[in-house]
């Protein structure tokens, strides 16, 4: 073989290699999909169809009572965001609000100025005792009852009206020894009333059986 052909084999050979042969600088690799500024995950670059929305569903949202202790049993699903936990915020209209933060998607929370000792209930919120032991309603935390808005942050977020877990007969929302009706204000307004029903109840069996007499004595002297 002439010294010019070996000479054209060693030109050719390494450019073929190259064009056969991708370098590993030039393989592209599809970016993940970035987040926006509020959480919210950007759409695909190479999907034509709707961006998938941002979206925070209450899936669970249920007030009840634990050993005397008023709780909220939540689940929360988020669309759309990579985030992986939910603040909750009590939101007080009036001051400041009360701020669970990085809490997991799905759990159970203490009902804001309840307070429990060896994990029972000893205190509750919208009741003060006094040094004599007794109770009176009225304390820093009368917002939360008888309702209270919650507020979830995932970003997305979604605000909802809870309202304060009633009593049981094993579990006790209020102060044992506490006298009331109802945090439903329907319902207290139906005990409240139940002495001068229960009167007017009794006037009308008085007035029945005062006509009944009469009217048996009418008859006896028409027989006569």
């Amino acid at each position: 073989m002439s010294r010019f052909v070996k000479a054209a084999f060693a030109l050719v050979l390494p450019a073929l290699a190259l064009v056969a042969v991708p370098s590993a600088a030039s393989a592209e690799v599809a970016p993940a999909p970035a987040a926006t500024s509020d959480g919210c995950l950007d759409p695909e670059p190479d999907d034509y169809g709707p961006p998938e929305p941002c979206e925070l569903h209450v899936k669970v949202l249920t007030p009840f009572c634990d050993n005397e202790v008023p709780k909220l049993r939540y689940q929360v699903e988020a669309v759309g965001t990579p985030n992986k936990t939910v603040k909750i915020t009590w939101v007080n209209p009036t001051g400041s609000s009360v701020v669970l933060d990085d809490l997991p998607l799905e759990g159970v929370v203490n009902w804001p100025g309840a307070v429990e000792e060896n994990g029972r209930g000893v205190d509750w919120p919208g009741w003060t005792q006094l040094p004599d032991g007794t109770w009176v309603e009225g304390d820093e935390f009368d917002w939360v009852r008888p309702s209270v808005d919650v507020l979830f942050q995932v970003n997305p977020e979604t605000t909802v009206s809870v309202a304060y877990p009633p009593s049981r007969p094993d579990c006790n929302t209020n102060p044992p020894d506490s006298e009331v009706l109802s945090d439903d204000p329907e319902l207290s307004a139906t005990g409240a009333n139940a002495l001068p029903i229960a009167l007017a109840g009794g006037g009308l069996v008085v007035a029945g059986g005062l006509a009944l007499a009469a009217a048996m004595w009418h008859r006896r002297r028409a027989q006569v």
